[in-house]
């Protein structure tokens, strides 16, 4: 079995991806993986480390305004499309799958456009506009969220799987870290993340609250993002070091420290949610309010609403809130107990071999048009 996939930009639409392939190679070990992505994107880091073979192309995102840059985008997209067409005839794949992202537009289109079967998968409860083009030509459409499908017209192609990442995750059973990052394995442990870059509305929020943060029984994992990490920690000084507080600029072994939390505070990304209800983790989430449609408030109300998580607007968020939520989860077991349940009850730990399925149902021969 031979297997395309495509997609990058941001972590959301790579690590699914690279999920898949890890699936693919474990159910499958004969199988060959070949991951298109740009040159430019967080791909051509992440995906090389994990030893997958990779080839990019070039594309750019279109603007929602009227811009010249969109003739620009049209004309990569085209180029693009050639490109892609000779890397998976060259491939000889038998199946693409694209997970989103711009550069999944050309290489998706370019499979269909040969009669190569194809499966894009979208993570967010609301989808991108690559997907939702991409749609009229994918054989399957693959979603994490139910609510998903009504926004492609053609439901017979939809299937909701979960994000392949939550399998990935709910399979694995990490050595703690804490000790290594200078916390206590024992101690009930809350950790705070923005995201790579960080998320400065929920660093101003713990750095109000750090003052009350050092007369609390839990411990706080506090990953700041590359960008603020300097800043906060020049302020976290000035508060006197809480020793119950242990900063990061970034944690590449996010999964291991997730299973061992006991609560997360961070954005509303879908692969951070597929994460987290894998594991049934208790969180707060802040979504960011600066993302296409709002899909991060609509992906955290799915938890909100079923009693897995808080769900606090960035214009609302300030230290003693936070503190408040933090506390009103974690002193109750009871309450602690129910989001947990609740969380893992959206939970799809098979999501991984659900799209798999998918990819191995198309198998089969199908005349190529050139």
């Amino acid at each position: 079995m031979k297997v395309i996939v495509t997609g990058g930009g941001t972590g959301g639409h790579i690590y699914p991806a690279l999920a898949l392939i890890n699936e693919i190679k474990k159910q499958n070990p004969e199988s060959e993986c070949l991951y298109i992505g740009t040159k430019n994107g967080l791909e051509s880091r992440i995906v090389p480390n994990a030893g997958i073979p990779f080839e990019t192309i070039e594309i750019s995102g279109f603007k929602r305004k009227l811009s010249p840059q969109n003739i620009k985008t049209v004309w990569r997209f085209l180029r693009g499309t050639r490109t892609a067409k000779k890397k998976i005839r060259s491939f000889q794949a038998d199946v693409v799958v694209g997970t989103g992202g711009y550069v999944a537009g050309p290489v998706v289109y370019a499979a269909s456009k040969l009669g190569v079967p194809t499966i894009i998968h979208e993570q967010n409860s609301i989808p991108g506009l690559t997907n939702k083009f991409l749609s009229r030509y994918a054989d399957k459409v693959a979603v994490s969220f139910s609510e998903a499908a009504a926004y492609f017209p053609k439901k017979e192609k939809v299937r909701v799987t979960g994000n392949p990442r939550a399998s990935e995750v709910a399979s694995t059973k990490p050595n703690n870290p804490f000790l290594a990052l200078g916390l206590s394995t024992v101690k009930k442990t809350v950790v705070i993340v923005g995201g790579s870059r960080g998320a400065r509305p929920i660093n101003e929020a713990f750095l109000e609250a750090l003052p009350a943060v050092r007369d609390k029984k839990w411990q706080f994992l506090y990953i700041t993002g590359s960008v603020h990490y300097d800043k906060v920690i020049e302020e976290v000084e000035k508060a006197g070091n809480p020793n119950n507080v242990v900063i990061q600029p970034f944690i590449d072994n996010m999964p291991a420290v997730l299973y061992h939390a006991d609560l997360i505070v961070t954005r509303a990304g879908a692969t951070t949610l597929a994460e987290i209800t894998a594991l049934g983790l208790p969180a707060v989430l802040i979504p960011s309010p600066y993302v296409t449609n709002n899909h991060q408030e609509k992906n955290a109300r799915m938890l909100s609403e079923n009693g897995a998580a808080i769900l606090r607007k960035e214009t609302d968020l300030n230290g003693n809130l936070l503190l408040q939520d933090i506390d009103h989860i974690l002193q109750d077991q009871k309450v602690w107990g129910a989001m947990h349940e609740a969380s893992l009850q959206l939970a799809y730990p098979h999501a991984a071999e659900n799209v798999v399925r998918l990819v191995k149902g198309l198998m089969k021969p199908k005349k190529r048009r050139e």
